[in-house]
């Protein structure tokens, strides 16, 4: 009997599984339900006999190995290190947790071939892309480990999303369709990958886009953003407004404050000048992000008031803005943070490890 990835095998293939292992009709039910509905690991599942979960862990394999798993001083947010199976490829996943919800910011790729200057996934240059199960099994994995049910999940983590578009759309679909997570509570992160932005738009399922811009200008923006040269500003903002005008949703714009780069006042007017008007219900929205520390850029996030005034400005423009909260800066599991990391030791510091 041939292994199926545990979170990639079809509802079809874990029913014939099952019947080739003399089971009931009703175990295939009762295991896709514990996967994606319950959101539980298969040694959880005691509904199903231990001996069937041993000939199930063997026929449904884990595609991750969990090499360091850690949790944040705020005790809310996690962050785990993988090492894909196959190849050993390393990626990383965030899970945010508040009272009553938990969102999880997943990896696309191994690495990113975008090379956004002040992005710790981008300094580290690019490995491959993702497989679907690889992207769902980060989702189930981390959801199995949260008391509050994961109902967000982000396309934010290692990889430009929009270069592996297949599968990351299957893995879209997987998510959507069978863990029953609102296409309106999926967010796909792009630098601006415009043929795929028009094609994400055509899709039946209404995801929202978040565009990564991080400059008002394409001077500035080719800096920061070395794809800007291929896709420049103009063509970017036209391939979100037809996301925007297909799929009636609002499109958030993320723009990484960098103190002395890109948080002068004219450079917030630009931006409120530029967004003005945005189509789509209740226009643009900016999220302002502080700069998050990494290795290879020297940088550093404004202060507050001068967040604060960016956003009035914005404002001031009729362009609804947000100041972030970073979460997970101590364990680098921030926005711009992620980036595959050997353990120095197996002494590395690290939280209790986390389990699927």
């Amino acid at each position: 009997m041939s292994a199926l990835a545990r979170y990639g095998a079809s509802r079809a293939q874990v029913e014939r599984l099952l019947d080739d292992l003399g089971e009931p009709r009703y175990r295939a039910a009762q295991l896709w339900d514990a996967f994606y509905v319950q959101q539980r690991a298969l040694d959880d599942i005691t509904t199903l006999p231990r001996a069937l979960r041993v000939q199930l862990a063997e026929a449904l394999p884990l595609v991750l190995d969990e090499r360091i798993a850690q949790t944040a001083l705020d005790e809310m947010t996690s962050k785990w290190l993988w090492s894909c199976t196959r190849d050993g490829a390393q990626v990383e996943t965030v899970l945010m947790r508040y009272p009553t919800r938990a969102t999880v910011c997943v990896s696309s790729q191994a690495g990113c071939a975008m090379a956004c200057t002040f992005c710790a996934t981008g300094q580290a240059g690019f490995e491959r892309h993702l497989n679907a199960n690889e992207i769902v099994e980060q989702v189930m994995r981390a959801a199995s480990t949260s008391p509050q049910r994961v109902s967000n999940v982000v396309y934010m983590g290692m990889g430009e999303p929009l270069a592996n578009y297949d599968a990351v759309w299957a893995s879209i679909e997987r998510l959507h369709d069978d863990v029953g997570i609102s296409a309106r509570r999926i967010t796909v992160s792009t630098v601006g990958v415009v043929p795929n932005i028009r094609r994400l738009a055509a899709e039946r399922l209404p995801v929202t886009l978040a565009v990564s811009l991080h400059a008002a200008t394409d001077t500035l923006r080719n800096e920061l953003v070395p794809l800007n040269l291929r896709y420049p500003i103009t063509q970017v903002l036209d391939a979100a407004a037809e996301f925007a005008d297909a799929k009636g949703r609002r499109v958030t714009f993320e723009y990484a404050c960098i103190a002395g780069v890109n948080d002068a006042p004219e450079q917030a007017e630009a931006l409120g000048r530029l967004l003005h008007g945005f189509p789509g219900p209740g226009g643009a929205h900016v999220n302002l992000i502080p700069l998050n520390p990494t290795a290879g850029f020297a940088g550093d996030a404004p202060e507050r008031p001068q967040l604060l005034d960016l956003a009035a400005r914005l404002r001031a423009h009729g362009v609804s803005a947000t100041v972030r909260r970073n979460r997970g800066t101590d364990i680098a599991a921030a926005c711009g943070q992620l980036r595959s990391r050997e353990p120095i030791s197996p002494e590395a510091p690290a939280s209790a490890t986390m389990g699927p």
